[in-house]
């Protein structure tokens, strides 16, 4: 079983020709709404690719939580969720035609996730053999997780998205890293080259670095081996979940006990499929379309 403990948001996409600039207003084409967040994200990832997932995350007593509660009971992973006093985590997300995205987010619930709320439901988690954290919770609660899970000899992923700096204590506690480009520099806080930002990483403690390097695939390196891999060529729509896409398979395969290279493999193949589609849940693909895409390359 794989444990997700994150965030969730009602995702507000909006389709624009550009980035909008300061002082600038600019129309949108379309507007749409989706359930978001990376780590009910990932967690639907993980579940539509046939792993069974426990997700604990805090919804808000507003519409956009009772929004999000019927999507995620639909996908099977409503059972954990908290409503707590505040309003819904929201992202409004900007989309270009070539699908590039830029995100702001408000946390609402998310920020309710805590440390008590963790030890309250830490039996019933401490079943999963992976956990999967992302940074969209507050990061004394993703700290204490990742302590909780690897003090039981569980195996950790940890998502460093937003970036932001992190305390570097968290390294004991997770077996694999998956920062992008800009969350590795945000944690060494330098311009050190790629294959510089993997070894200081390493340097700081952790077991083993997954730089993702989006349309250029990425680099692994640590205990488990090293490896470079390329990503997918695809017609790109959206790249908003293709992180999450990426994570939530990669612990579904780890989770079939697929070697790391491999798991890697299957997990570019969800991330490339989710990009050709619309939406973070909406694009996040399941197991036949992943096997089927990956028979076909």
């Amino acid at each position: 079983m794989i444990a997700v403990i994150g965030s969730n948001n009602v995702d507000i996409v909006l389709r624009v020709q550009h980035f909008t600039l300061p002082g600038e207003t600019q129309k949108s084409s379309e507007l749409l709404l989706f359930p978001g967040g990376k780590g009910a994200n990932q967690a639907v990832a993980s579940k539509r690719l046939g792993a069974e997932v426990y997700f604990l995350s805090c919804i808000g007593n507003d519409a956009n939580g009772q929004f999000i509660s019927r999507k995620l009971k639909a996908e099977g992973l409503g059972e954990h969720l908290i409503t707590v006093n505040m309003p819904n985590g929201v992202a409004i997300i900007e989309v270009t035609h070539s699908g590039e995205n830029r995100i702001v987010i408000y946390p609402g619930a998310n920020s309710q996730l805590n440390e008590e709320l963790l030890n309250s439901k830490s039996d019933e988690l401490l079943k999963a053999d992976f956990l999967l954290l992302q940074n969209e919770i507050p990061f004394k609660t993703v700290l204490a997780a990742a302590k909780l899970f690897k003090n039981a000899g569980k195996f950790v992923i940890f998502d460093p998205a937003p970036a932001t700096e992190i305390n570097v204590e968290i390294s004991k506690y997770v077996d694999i890293i998956t920062p992008n480009e800009e969350e590795a520099r945000a944690m060494v806080n330098n311009n050190a080259s790629t294959n510089d930002l993997v070894d200081n990483l390493l340097k700081i403690g952790f077991r083993n670095v997954l730089l993702k390097l989006g349309s250029k695939g990425g680099v692994f390196k640590g205990k488990l081996g090293y490896f470079e891999f390329q990503a997918f060529k695809v017609a790109a729509m959206d790249s908003t979940a293709a992180g999450d896409a990426f994570n939530g398979a990669l612990a579904a395969a780890l989770n079939r006990n697929m070697d790391i290279e491999k798991a890697v493999r299957f997990a570019s193949a969800a991330a490339a499929i989710s990009v050709t589609r619309k939406g973070a849940q909406p694009s996040l693909p399941y197991l036949e379309e992943v096997t089927s895409f990956l028979s076909e390359v």
